[in-house]
């Protein structure tokens, strides 16, 4: 038995309000008492922080890096960032084998935070020597993020100018409305991540979003074209509500191949690829699942509407 998607569609176009609705309200609650007030929590990328690297003469296993950020936390260093270089062996110096990087709020020079940190990767690794401190000042951060929004704002105008020349008025817009569907679930979820579990976004967050928002709307234009060149041929036979869900069916099977394959590694690098870019595999893995749901039951949902719609009132 085959799902009646375009008879659903309200059900389904309930069902993407539903997911959407507490991540808005989550970004506006984020914006009206974050100090930033941006929608979602951002990292010190963006607000600014500083950097120390320590070297050791060992090789440092990642999941060792999860209680090396409870100490830290525990000291009272809000939501550090954990990262280990290893030093290939042309490289080595005094018996320096790994970096660990540990980004964090802006410290002053001359604090003693600076030196709690250094307490700490002693007692967690003997001989640990600091090798150096770097910061970014709010006002760098600030430029940072701004041009983040505008590399992201440049890929959303693109992409709907290619939509608008490449398909009619109303596959253009159910794609468009796709795209903001997908963007706006994963920028509400994690904004309720942040206000309920600290979850900040950084650079890498913005990479995610990118490669989702291509990721959906190639989906998006494959169902798209196969309902077009389906019309050619069952026009006559067939009602435009019938050849949506024909051509859905047609390409259902590889929709979800495609993503159900992507996601099941994505699954192996959240769980097993280390702390430092969970969030990052978070949002793509989020964007991949909203991406699909969209591109088969929201953005099909909205064509068949306005196109029944458009015939109502020519009727009328």
């Amino acid at each position: 038995m085959k799902l009646d998607i375009v008879k659903n569609k309200f059900w389904f176009l309930l069902l993407s309000v539903l997911l959407l609705l507490p991540g808005i309200a989550a970004m506006i609650y984020s914006s009206v008492t974050y100090p930033t007030h941006t929608p979602l929590k951002v990292g010190i990328d963006y607000t600014g922080g500083t950097t120390l690297q320590y070297g050791i003469n060992s090789t440092s296993p990642n999941d060792k890096l999860g209680d090396l950020r409870v100490k830290l936390q525990a000291s009272g260093i809000d939501n550090p960032y954990l990262q280990v270089i290893n030093v290939s062996d042309d490289n080595q110096k005094d018996g320096l084998k790994s970096i660990i990087s540990i980004r964090t709020k802006f410290i002053e020079e001359g604090s003693k935070v600076t030196d709690e940190i250094t307490s700490i990767m002693t007692s967690e690794y003997g001989g640990a020597e600091l090798l150096q401190v770097s910061s970014v000042g709010a006002t760098l951060g600030s430029e940072l993020f701004k041009n983040s929004l505008i590399a992201l704002s440049l890929a959303i105008l693109g992409i709907i100018f290619y939509l608008t020349v490449r398909f009619q008025f109303d596959y253009a817009l159910a794609a468009i409305l796709g795209l903001v569907h997908d963007v706006l679930f994963i920028l509400g979820v994690f904004s309720i991540l942040g206000l309920f579990w600290d979850v900040q976004i950084d650079g890498l967050f913005i990479t995610a979003l990118l490669t989702v928002i291509g990721f959906s709307v190639h989906d998006t234009i494959v169902v798209f074209d196969r309902v077009r060149e389906n019309l050619k041929y069952y026009s006559k036979k067939m009602s435009f509500g019938e050849i949506v869900n024909f051509s859905i069916h047609q390409t259902l099977a590889r929709s979800i191949n495609t993503s159900l394959t992507t996601v099941l590694t994505l699954l192996a690098l959240y769980l097993f690829g280390g702390v430092t870019t969970r969030d990052f595999v978070l949002a793509m893995m989020l964007g991949i699942i909203i991406g699909t749901y969209s591109s088969i039951f929201f953005c099909a949902s909205l064509v068949d509407l306005w196109r029944e719609g458009a015939k109502k009132k020519q009727a009328a």
